[in-house]
């Protein structure tokens, strides 16, 4: 009755009769441009953890160290209580790591910039668990051009081989015929360390050991357990 009353008003009477409701029910909640704003930072975090690899052709994720680590650091916090100490603890160690390898793929993001790739330095910096060394048009180039970049320069953060996802990255500028300028902005921008920066690095190395070593003791001491049982209170008052 009261929706055929207003369809009356509409047709026949003034406008003050109309209410101002069926406008607001035909407005969205959302703009599209908040939707396409969610959107794009649901797609940068399913980047994020995709890009979490060294090995993209790993799909264990367990070739590498650090691969290994933050692979299991993952799996048992998501066995963890959430809000347990515990818990906590993880995820302070789970970003420690992410912090290292988002510093390393923010030198590259840096220099890409710099060449003026300021729109497509994220797609080239995208390496999912999909990528196929056998779809690689210059690998044997792009190799060398990483262990250039390893040796001459101090892009990456350790001695140890560097993450073989940046090999796919530089075939990409290969085929863009940027690579050489990559390099020889890495080597202006980033040169090697002096022996005060290599201490700090194997600083650096010292705390991976020690995150599996940490890792170990809690799977031998059953810690999940405990935290789950005793630290719930304590979690209550922090959180």
């Amino acid at each position: 009755m009261g929706a055929a009353f207003k369809r009356f008003c509409a047709r026949f009477c003034c406008c003050c009769c109309i209410s101002d409701e069926d406008e607001d029910e035909k407005t969205p909640i959302f703009s599209n441009e908040t939707l396409e704003y969610f959107d794009r930072e649901a797609k940068k975090r399913r980047d994020q953890e995709t890009n979490l690899w060294s090995e993209p052709g790993d799909p264990s994720h367990s070739e590498r160290d650090d691969d290994r680590i933050l692979y299991n650091l993952l799996q048992t916090r998501a066995q963890t209580h959430r809000g347990s100490q515990g818990y906590r603890r993880l995820s302070v160690d789970i970003e420690a790591m992410r912090d290292m390898r988002r510093e390393v793929r923010d030198k590259w993001k840096m220099i890409l910039e710099n060449l003026g790739f300021m729109q497509e330095a994220e797609s080239l910096l995208t390496v999912n668990t999909s990528a196929s060394y056998d779809r690689m048009k210059n690998a044997a180039t792009a190799r060398s051009l990483l262990q250039t970049l390893h040796s001459e320069t101090s892009i990456f953060n350790s001695k140890e081989a560097p993450p073989e996802r940046y090999l796919f990255i530089l075939d990409r500028l290969i085929y863009l015929d940027a690579a050489e300028d990559f390099v020889a902005k890495a080597r202006r921008f980033y040169p090697p360390r002096d022996e005060d920066e290599d201490d700090e690095e194997e600083e650096t190395a010292i705390n991976m050991s020690m995150l599996l070593s940490r890792f170990n003791q809690r799977l031998n001491a059953g810690e999940n357990d405990d935290d789950d049982d005793d630290e719930g209170d304590i979690s209550g008052q922090e959180d």
